[in-house]
């Protein structure tokens, strides 16, 4: 009897330990409750009268005020914008062609002291 006594006694103990734990998890609303040194830290900005309201998922948008394009629309719009990516195609080929080549200026011949590696034509001593 005394072991039937234990276990309920460590039951009803771990369902209190349990509640606590999952009483942490509870929203916002407590922690509003509490003193302002206990709840939310200072500046922040106070919840809103009414509370959000979220979009309507299953609304269906109404209808265009503008109607559909027409086949006839349809294909002078194709080929404008075919004429227009032509256009830039050509203006890109023509960006891209190198420019003609320049020529270069041959370099100055080295002075004899200079070519053997001594400067400003200081002669080494042997």
């Amino acid at each position: 009897m005394v072991r039937a006594f234990d276990r309920s006694i460590l039951a009803a103990l771990a369902a209190l330990a349990l509640v606590a734990v999952l009483s942490g998890c509870v929203p916002g609303s407590v922690i509003d409750k509490l003193p302002g040194d206990l709840g939310l830290p200072a500046g922040t900005p106070e919840r809103p009268a009414t509370p959000y309201v979220y979009p309507a998922v299953h609304d269906m948008p109404p209808p265009h005020e503008v109607p559909t394009m027409t086949e006839e629309q349809q294909v002078t719009l194709e080929k404008e914008l075919t004429a227009v990516r032509d256009r830039q195609e050509t203006l890109e080929k023509a960006a891209e062609t190198p420019a003609p080549p320049v020529e270069k200026k041959k370099p100055a011949t080295a002075k004899k002291d200079q070519a053997a590696g001594t400067q400003d034509g200081a002669k080494t001593k042997p």
